[in-house]
């Protein structure tokens, strides 16, 4: 079984959905988690919780991970409290679905901020102290829209492609110092924000998806947690997809 016994993880956007879901599932394996979040408090202090009742270490930290002082002040934080980072898990996203020719600008705007200049801005931050260490494990949440595209988001296909991208190249910059970047690509999965979807369209849905269902939040953590473990210490730069066979 993986272990992150000792191990110091930051998880941005961990208060809900994913994000939670990863998380958890590292600090079941031994991580002290920082759960950051922006507008969630309660949510995520209810992680917090969850991993003090596991007997494990957790903090709370609010920042708005797409500007570069809260970004900086996030990772400033964790070190503080824990001397160093371990792991980062670029978790944190929104959407603003539209056809382009109804998308408003700052709705782009928005969800490129939100989901790709975050991932680069704490990216940035931690790197830094893992490059003093020499050792890191930074896990980026994509998207198959960012491999495949998806009518209806342009904005957010391209912030997730973006992501790809970046990951490729942080992962050539700091090999050499013992840190790997790689990438996780969910397809469609069940969440709070698509439980409730029509059954017709989960169904029409589903007839795309090899494997015949959607994917879970513990089938993403899971992949998750393996990129982020020393059994992964020999994978960098590659994209992951989890998406029952979807984008194949």
């Amino acid at each position: 079984m993986m272990t992150f016994e000792g191990k110091i993880a930051v998880v941005t956007g961990a208060s809900r959905g994913i994000g939670r879901g990863i998380a958890l599932e590292l600090a079941k394996r031994g991580a002290s988690i920082v759960v950051n979040y922006n507008a969630s408090a309660d949510a995520a202090n209810e992680v917090v919780a969850q991993v003090e009742g596991m007997g494990g270490k957790a903090l709370a930290v609010k920042a708005d991970v797409s500007q570069e002082a809260d970004a900086d002040a996030l990772i400033k934080t964790a070190v503080d409290a824990y001397g160093r980072i371990d792991i980062l898990v670029n978790n944190a996203g929104t959407t603003r679905d539209n056809v382009i020719m109804l998308m408003k600008a700052e709705d782009f705007d928005t969800v490129v901020q939100t989901n790709l200049r975050s991932t680069w801005l704490v990216s940035k931050a931690a790197v830094r102290s893992m490059m003093r260490k020499r050792y890191g494990r930074i896990v980026n949440i994509t998207s198959i829209s960012g491999i495949m595209g998806n009518a209806g988001q342009t904005n957010y296909s391209a912030s997730k492609a973006g992501i790809i991208g970046l990951t490729k190249a942080l992962a050539r910059e700091v090999a050499s110092r013992g840190i790997t970047v790689n990438a996780v690509a969910p397809g469609f999965v069940l969440t709070d924000l698509t439980s409730g979807l029509p059954e017709e369209l989960t169904k029409k849905l589903n007839e795309n998806i090899p494997l015949g269902r959607w994917g879970t939040i513990e089938d993403v953590a899971q992949a998750t947690a393996f990129l982020a473990s020393d059994e992964a210490a020999y994978i960098t730069g590659h994209i992951l997809s989890v998406d029952g066979g979807l984008a194949m």
